[in-house]
Protein backbone atom coordinates (compact mmCIF):
# COMPACT_ATOMS: atom_id res chain seq x y z
CA UNK A 1 0.00 0.00 0.00
CA UNK A 2 2.58 2.47 0.83
CA UNK A 3 4.28 1.57 -2.49
CA UNK A 4 1.10 2.40 -4.40
CA UNK A 5 1.01 5.64 -2.41
CA UNK A 6 4.68 7.00 -3.67
CA UNK A 7 4.11 5.50 -7.39
CA UNK A 8 0.38 6.34 -8.39
CA UNK A 9 -0.61 8.70 -5.68
CA UNK A 10 -0.02 11.89 -7.09
CA UNK A 11 -1.13 10.61 -10.69
CA UNK A 12 -4.62 10.52 -9.07
CA UNK A 13 -4.53 13.97 -7.39
CA UNK A 14 -3.46 12.87 -4.28
CA UNK A 15 -0.81 14.73 -2.60
CA UNK A 16 1.30 12.06 -0.92
CA UNK A 17 3.17 13.92 2.36
CA UNK A 18 6.09 12.20 4.75
CA UNK A 19 6.20 12.79 8.50
CA UNK A 20 8.45 11.81 10.82
CA UNK A 21 10.48 12.82 14.09
CA UNK A 22 14.10 12.78 14.04
CA UNK A 23 16.43 12.48 16.83
CA UNK A 24 17.30 13.31 20.01
CA UNK A 25 20.47 14.98 19.93
CA UNK A 26 23.06 15.75 22.24
CA UNK A 27 24.90 18.95 22.50
CA UNK A 28 28.26 17.10 21.63
CA UNK A 29 31.06 17.28 19.24
CA UNK A 30 30.03 15.44 15.24
CA UNK A 31 32.28 13.81 13.78
CA UNK A 32 32.46 15.11 9.88
CA UNK A 33 33.91 17.52 7.28
CA UNK A 34 33.98 21.22 7.37
CA UNK A 35 35.40 24.29 5.80
CA UNK A 36 39.17 24.80 6.80
CA UNK A 37 41.94 26.29 5.12
CA UNK A 38 44.42 24.30 3.91
CA UNK A 39 46.77 22.83 6.57
CA UNK A 40 44.69 23.71 9.14
CA UNK A 41 41.80 20.93 10.22
CA UNK A 42 38.83 21.84 12.50
CA UNK A 43 40.02 20.09 16.32
CA UNK A 44 36.96 18.07 17.86
CA UNK A 45 36.87 18.49 21.72
CA UNK A 46 37.06 15.21 23.46
CA UNK A 47 35.58 16.50 26.50
CA UNK A 48 31.71 18.00 26.06
CA UNK A 49 29.30 18.93 28.43
CA UNK A 50 25.67 17.11 28.50
CA UNK A 51 23.61 20.36 27.90
CA UNK A 52 20.23 19.11 26.49
CA UNK A 53 18.89 17.39 23.45
CA UNK A 54 17.32 18.53 20.41
CA UNK A 55 14.85 16.95 18.28
CA UNK A 56 13.42 17.40 14.65
CA UNK A 57 9.86 17.57 13.58
CA UNK A 58 9.90 16.76 9.25
CA UNK A 59 6.83 17.02 6.84
CA UNK A 60 8.45 16.01 3.33
CA UNK A 61 6.58 15.79 0.11
CA UNK A 62 8.56 13.33 -1.96
CA UNK A 63 7.42 14.74 -5.34
CA UNK A 64 8.67 18.02 -5.20
CA UNK A 65 11.46 17.40 -2.82
CA UNK A 66 10.16 20.12 -0.67
CA UNK A 67 10.69 19.57 3.55
CA UNK A 68 9.12 21.13 6.50
CA UNK A 69 10.79 20.88 9.90
CA UNK A 70 10.92 22.52 12.54
CA UNK A 71 13.40 22.03 15.58
CA UNK A 72 12.06 21.20 19.38
CA UNK A 73 12.71 19.84 22.92
CA UNK A 74 10.40 17.07 23.08
CA UNK A 75 8.13 15.87 20.05
CA UNK A 76 5.37 15.01 22.50
CA UNK A 77 1.81 14.88 21.13
CA UNK A 78 1.07 18.05 22.66
CA UNK A 79 3.92 19.92 20.25
CA UNK A 80 3.54 17.69 17.05
CA UNK A 81 -0.29 17.80 16.93
CA UNK A 82 -0.81 21.70 16.84
CA UNK A 83 2.40 21.77 14.65
CA UNK A 84 1.08 19.23 12.16
CA UNK A 85 -2.39 20.59 11.96
CA UNK A 86 -0.74 24.18 11.22
CA UNK A 87 1.31 22.62 8.87
CA UNK A 88 -1.27 20.29 6.70
CA UNK A 89 -3.88 23.24 6.86
CA UNK A 90 -1.59 25.38 4.93
CA UNK A 91 -0.57 22.75 2.51
CA UNK A 92 -4.46 22.29 1.87
CA UNK A 93 -5.11 25.68 0.90
CA UNK A 94 -2.78 25.30 -1.85
CA UNK A 95 -4.37 22.12 -3.19
CA UNK A 96 -6.87 22.55 -6.15
CA UNK A 97 -10.14 22.00 -5.09
CA UNK A 98 -11.97 18.30 -5.75
CA UNK A 99 -15.43 17.86 -7.78
CA UNK A 100 -17.50 16.62 -5.63
CA UNK A 101 -18.60 12.49 -5.61
CA UNK A 102 -21.35 10.76 -4.75
CA UNK A 103 -21.48 9.74 -1.38
CA UNK A 104 -20.91 5.78 -2.27
CA UNK A 105 -17.87 6.01 -4.52
CA UNK A 106 -16.25 9.01 -1.99
CA UNK A 107 -16.43 6.47 0.60
CA UNK A 108 -14.85 3.57 -2.10
CA UNK A 109 -11.94 5.87 -2.95
CA UNK A 110 -11.51 6.50 1.15
CA UNK A 111 -11.85 2.46 1.44
CA UNK A 112 -9.43 1.61 -1.25
CA UNK A 113 -6.22 2.47 0.54
CA UNK A 114 -7.17 0.14 3.45
CA UNK A 115 -7.35 -2.95 1.08
CA UNK A 116 -5.31 -5.76 2.01
CA UNK A 117 -4.67 -4.12 6.17
CA UNK A 118 -5.39 -6.82 8.98
CA UNK A 119 -6.46 -4.15 10.94
CA UNK A 120 -8.56 -1.28 8.86
CA UNK A 121 -9.05 2.14 10.99
CA UNK A 122 -13.20 2.74 10.81
CA UNK A 123 -13.84 5.68 8.56
CA UNK A 124 -16.31 8.07 9.83
CA UNK A 125 -19.87 8.19 8.32
CA UNK A 126 -19.19 11.67 6.61
CA UNK A 127 -16.83 11.99 4.57
CA UNK A 128 -14.67 15.14 2.92
CA UNK A 129 -13.18 13.92 -0.62
CA UNK A 130 -9.57 12.01 -0.08
CA UNK A 131 -6.98 14.97 -1.31
CA UNK A 132 -4.01 13.66 0.51
CA UNK A 133 -2.12 10.46 1.84
CA UNK A 134 -0.19 10.97 4.90
CA UNK A 135 2.87 7.87 5.21
CA UNK A 136 4.26 8.52 8.83
CA UNK A 137 5.45 5.55 11.83
CA UNK A 138 3.32 2.88 13.44
CA UNK A 139 3.59 4.46 16.76
CA UNK A 140 0.92 4.93 19.49
CA UNK A 141 0.31 8.66 19.37
CA UNK A 142 -0.16 8.69 15.45
CA UNK A 143 -3.45 6.54 16.80
CA UNK A 144 -4.95 8.84 18.42
CA UNK A 145 -8.21 9.34 17.57
CA UNK A 146 -9.24 13.34 18.23
CA UNK A 147 -6.36 13.27 16.01
CA UNK A 148 -6.84 10.70 13.23
CA UNK A 149 -10.45 12.39 12.99
CA UNK A 150 -8.92 15.72 12.84
CA UNK A 151 -7.24 14.09 9.75
CA UNK A 152 -10.52 12.59 8.41
CA UNK A 153 -12.05 15.87 8.58
CA UNK A 154 -9.74 17.48 6.10
CA UNK A 155 -9.35 14.95 3.46
CA UNK A 156 -6.20 13.30 4.46
CA UNK A 157 -5.59 9.61 4.94
CA UNK A 158 -2.74 8.28 6.94
CA UNK A 159 -1.16 5.18 5.84
CA UNK A 160 1.04 3.08 8.78
CA UNK A 161 4.71 1.91 8.01
CA UNK A 162 4.32 -1.81 9.03
CA UNK A 163 6.35 -2.64 12.26
CA UNK A 164 10.26 -2.94 11.13
CA UNK A 165 9.19 -1.30 8.34
CA UNK A 166 9.60 1.88 8.89
CA UNK A 167 12.81 2.02 5.54
CA UNK A 168 9.16 2.59 3.55
CA UNK A 169 8.66 6.36 4.96
CA UNK A 170 10.81 8.84 3.03
CA UNK A 171 10.72 11.18 5.52
CA UNK A 172 13.65 9.48 7.25
CA UNK A 173 16.42 9.51 4.19
CA UNK A 174 15.17 12.87 4.12
CA UNK A 175 16.05 13.54 7.82
CA UNK A 176 19.70 11.35 7.62
CA UNK A 177 20.30 14.02 5.18
CA UNK A 178 19.35 16.95 7.12
CA UNK A 179 21.21 15.58 9.90
CA UNK A 180 24.67 15.00 8.14
CA UNK A 181 24.33 18.05 6.18
CA UNK A 182 23.83 20.18 9.54
CA UNK A 183 25.41 18.61 12.37
CA UNK A 184 28.46 17.23 10.87
CA UNK A 185 31.99 18.88 12.05
CA UNK A 186 29.99 21.29 14.52
CA UNK A 187 30.21 21.10 18.36
CA UNK A 188 26.77 22.87 19.74
CA UNK A 189 26.80 23.51 22.99
CA UNK A 190 22.84 24.11 23.59
CA UNK A 191 19.62 22.61 21.65
CA UNK A 192 19.46 25.43 20.45
CA UNK A 193 22.36 25.76 18.15
CA UNK A 194 21.21 22.30 17.10
CA UNK A 195 18.05 23.29 15.91
CA UNK A 196 19.27 26.41 14.24
CA UNK A 197 21.72 24.32 12.00
CA UNK A 198 19.33 21.90 11.29
CA UNK A 199 16.57 24.73 10.41
CA UNK A 200 19.48 26.06 8.18
CA UNK A 201 19.85 23.64 6.43
CA UNK A 202 16.40 22.48 5.60
CA UNK A 203 16.28 26.09 4.13
CA UNK A 204 18.81 25.72 1.81
CA UNK A 205 17.59 22.13 0.87
CA UNK A 206 14.56 24.61 -0.42
CA UNK A 207 16.30 26.83 -2.54
CA UNK A 208 16.51 24.05 -4.99
CA UNK A 209 15.47 20.76 -3.39
CA UNK A 210 15.66 17.43 -4.85
CA UNK A 211 12.65 15.05 -6.29
CA UNK A 212 12.19 11.41 -4.35
CA UNK A 213 11.34 8.30 -6.62
CA UNK A 214 10.06 5.14 -5.18
CA UNK A 215 12.40 2.61 -6.58
CA UNK A 216 13.52 4.53 -10.28
CA UNK A 217 15.75 2.95 -12.68
CA UNK A 218 17.40 0.90 -10.16
CA UNK A 219 14.71 -0.78 -8.82
CA UNK A 220 13.54 -1.57 -12.27
CA UNK A 221 16.78 -3.38 -12.94
CA UNK A 222 17.11 -5.50 -9.96
CA UNK A 223 13.73 -6.55 -10.97
CA UNK A 224 14.66 -7.37 -14.55
CA UNK A 225 17.27 -9.38 -12.66
CA UNK A 226 14.75 -10.88 -10.65
CA UNK A 227 13.22 -12.44 -13.24
CA UNK A 228 16.02 -13.65 -15.16
CA UNK A 229 17.01 -15.88 -11.95
CA UNK A 230 15.40 -19.20 -12.57
CA UNK A 231 13.77 -20.76 -8.90
CA UNK A 232 15.55 -24.33 -7.76
CA UNK A 233 12.91 -26.26 -5.87
CA UNK A 234 12.35 -26.50 -2.06
CA UNK A 235 14.78 -23.87 -1.35
CA UNK A 236 15.05 -19.96 -1.84
CA UNK A 237 18.30 -20.55 -4.02
CA UNK A 238 18.28 -19.99 -7.89
CA UNK A 239 20.50 -20.25 -10.75
CA UNK A 240 21.12 -17.64 -14.03
CA UNK A 241 20.35 -20.38 -16.50
CA UNK A 242 17.50 -23.15 -16.18
CA UNK A 243 19.10 -26.43 -15.25
CA UNK A 244 19.40 -29.40 -17.62
CA UNK A 245 17.33 -31.74 -15.83
CA UNK A 246 18.69 -35.67 -16.22
CA UNK A 247 16.52 -38.11 -17.21
CA UNK A 248 15.24 -40.39 -14.78
CA UNK A 249 17.34 -43.97 -13.90
CA UNK A 250 13.76 -45.63 -15.55
CA UNK A 251 14.20 -43.83 -18.53
CA UNK A 252 17.72 -44.83 -18.75
CA UNK A 253 16.79 -48.53 -18.14
CA UNK A 254 14.63 -48.41 -21.00
CA UNK A 255 16.77 -46.22 -23.19
CA UNK A 256 19.50 -49.37 -22.68
CA UNK A 257 16.96 -51.92 -23.10
CA UNK A 258 16.32 -50.45 -26.54
CA UNK A 259 19.76 -50.28 -27.19
CA UNK A 260 20.86 -53.82 -26.61
CA UNK A 261 17.81 -55.50 -28.67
Amino acid sequence: MIEKAYQTGEKLGLAVWTQDEAGPYQTRPYPGASWQPVGHPAHQPHEYIRNGTAKLLTLFHPATGRVLVKGVLSSANIVLHPWLKAELSTILLALPEKSPLDAETNRQLWKAWQEGLSLAITLPQDLPPLRMLLIWDNLRGHYTSDFVLWLFAHGIMPLYTPLGGSWLNMAESMQRILVKRGLAGQDPGTPDQIISLLEGVANGWNQDPTPFEWGGKRAARRQRSRQRRHALGGSGACTRRPIRHSQNLLQKWRLSCQTTH
